[in-house]
């Protein structure tokens, strides 16, 4: 079965960096579209970045952009999201998704599988 496993989530003093990892298994990883949402605690969900099948297309949260950057290595079946600058607004629990067909980025809906999550903590 499919399965999308994250790490690299922890604690981390503002302004710091963190770098989440994403291993897909189960499915033809590069038809898929990935992609990195958050969930803070009494929030709802919210998109952070994706990439198409490929990573040559890539989108953004405004509240994200400049400090993250998603990338894919479709030889390992691995999604990474590097996290710079962190700010304690940061802190969630951040998903791996993938979608396959035509996708609207930002809409959760879009993705046919999830991952566990990992916990970002950002300290002021």
């Amino acid at each position: 079965q499919v399965q999308l496993v994250e790490s690299g989530g922890g604690l981390v003093q503002a302004g710091g960096s963190l770098r989440l990892s994403c291993a897909a298994s189960g499915l033809t990883f590069s038809n898929y579209a990935m992609g990195w949402f958050r969930q803070a605690p009494g929030k709802e969900r919210e998109f952070v970045a994706a990439l198409n099948w490929s990573g040559d297309s890539t989108y953004y949260a405004d509240s994200v952009k400049g400090r993250f950057t998603i990338s894919r290595d479709n030889a390992k079946n691995t999604v990474l999201l590097q996290m710079n600058s962190l700010k304690p607004e940061d802190t969630a629990v951040y998903y791996c998704n993938a979608g396959g067909g035509p996708m609207d980025y930002p809409d959760e809906h879009e993705y046919d599988y999830w991952g566990q999550g990992t916990q970002v903590t950002v300290s002021s």
